[in-house]
């Protein structure tokens, strides 16, 4: 991931985690979302079956803030992003995503809060899972 053409974070294999977070999202979610992605099994084992998490294949984690999930685009052609979280909120929210998902056991690359940001991805699978806590 680049900031202004400088790499502030990369990871191996594991996971890009893409974190919009709601008006209205409790601060016990982190811990919630964190456990689970922690030990999602959306890696293949030796049959290509989905039974490997990331602890499982020690896995990283990129997690990129991104408020622009929350879009509602059901009026007129600009997205509305009355349904994200106030950047305090959201930011406290997914720092303590991060701090969790670590303490769950995961290695953890954080973007950086705010920026533009210009993620690469190298998706094998593909496998995209959006996650509710």
């Amino acid at each position: 991931m680049r900031v202004a053409d400088e790499v502030v974070a990369e990871i191996g294999a594991g996971a890009l985690v893409l974190l919009g977070v709601a008006d209205g999202d409790s601060e016990d979610e982190p811990t919630r979302l964190a456990a689970k992605l922690a030990r999602l099994r959306i890696f293949g084992d030796e049959d290509g079956r989905f039974d490997r998490s990331l602890l499982d294949v020690e896995g990283e984690a990129l997690v990129v803030s991104q408020f622009t999930l929350l879009a509602d685009t059901t009026r007129g052609n600009r997205p509305s992003f009355t349904r994200a979280a106030a950047p305090a909120l959201a930011e406290r929210l997914y720092e303590s995503f991060c701090t969790e998902l670590e303490s769950a056991g995961v290695r953890v690359s954080r973007g950086v809060f705010g920026a533009r940001m210009h993620v690469s991805l190298v998706n094998d699978g593909p496998v995209t899972i959006v996650l509710d806590a």
